[in-house]
């Protein structure tokens, strides 16, 4: 019944239980996990009968592209357009200590100070791919309190993470200006699930190094094979500066264009059928990795382990004889 009632208050536009909500979702308790897949599926239940559907952006870069200062920019362009905004920001966590700092928030203080904005970071918890485990769930429920834009923002990530991609409807990568040549922009990974390359940064000094970055990743982009998700002209690479403003109102239009020819297409909805898809299986893949965090298993693990160490057993042995045991139930 908590569940309902929190789930209730989120799609009344309640801010302070979506927040508690997303709260909960987070949670590794086992208890709190159960009322989290009861709250979500409420939001999502009552989200389809208003109607509801947020355009789902996600954002990724290395550190120091500009990120927190493009999306506040974005961020405030979209609120002008009297659009609601939802920022769900990811913090990398320490491996050490297991803590983050949360401090995206900080760099966005004009946006956050908006009655049309949401911002939330959340740890990423050691989580591969630039996003949080739950960050899926945290996007439902900013759909269903009526948000019309959720924007993702991943941790700084590398070529190959790309796991933002699964959770968005447009993936937009933001570059740095002189980051690289043409080369660059033909590298698998992060490249080619990209839908949009925004160059930040051009402005001052930097915007003639912008340019031809912009250059450089347009005629790469022209190089790798066609997606059938993409229209004609589609990924394209522009210039903008959070700074000046510029190129932000473009990139905005060049969003609408791709989404309203994919709705028109089916992708749209295709797209977001095989994240749902993506997302069950990797659900089933963490919950058999967390049965080897429990007795039986654990203690399996730590006297196969000990054996491993001792030289008595590979590694490779070890494992077999580990799912084996999984196998049978032990």
């Amino acid at each position: 019944m908590e569940a309902q009632a929190l789930a209730a208050a989120v799609v009344a536009g309640d801010r302070r239980a979506l927040a508690r909500a997303i709260t909960r979702v987070e949670s590794a308790r086992a208890d709190h996990r159960a009322e989290a897949v009861a709250l979500v599926a409420a939001a999502r239940a009552a989200a389809t009968a208003l109607g509801r559907q947020a355009l789902r952006i996600g954002l990724s870069g290395t550190p120091g592209v500009g990120k927190s200062t493009f999306i506040e920019a974005f961020g405030m362009m979209l609120v002008g357009l009297g659009l609601r905004v939802a920022v769900l920001a990811v913090d990398p966590s320490s491996a050490r200590s297991g803590g983050s700092i949360l401090g995206d928030k900080t760099r966005m203080d004009r946006l956050a100070r908006e009655p049309a904005a949401f911002i939330r970071p959340s740890p990423s918890q050691a989580q591969m791919g630039g996003v949080a485990r739950r960050t899926r769930e945290a996007v439902a429920l900013c759909e269903a309190a009526g948000f019309d834009v959720v924007l993702i923002e991943t941790v700084g990530v590398g070529q190959s993470e790309t796991v933002v991609a699964e959770l968005c409807d447009v993936f937009v990568l933001l570059l740095a200006p002189a980051g690289g040549d043409e080369l660059q922009g033909v590298k698998r990974g992060i490249m080619e699930m990209a839908d949009m390359i925004f160059v930040n940064k051009a402005d001052g000094d930097l915007k003639q190094a912008a340019m031809r970055t912009m250059a450089d990743y347009a005629g790469a982009l022209r190089l790798l094979r066609r997606r059938p998700q993409d229209p004609e002209g589609f990924p394209k690479a522009i210039c903008v500066s959070a700074l000046e403003d510029t190129g932000i109102a473009q990139g905005w239009q060049e969003i609408q264009t791709l989404t309203a020819w994919r709705r028109e297409k089916g992708h749209f909805e295709a797209r977001r059928a095989a994240q749902a898809r993506h997302w069950f299986a990797e659900e089933v893949r963490q919950g058999l990795l967390a049965v080897l965090g429990r007795e039986p298993a654990r203690g399996s693990m730590a006297a196969i382990g000990k054996q491993v160490e001792a030289g008595d057993l590979s590694p490779e042995q070890a494992a077999a004889d580990m799912l084996a045991l999984l196998g049978r139930g032990g």
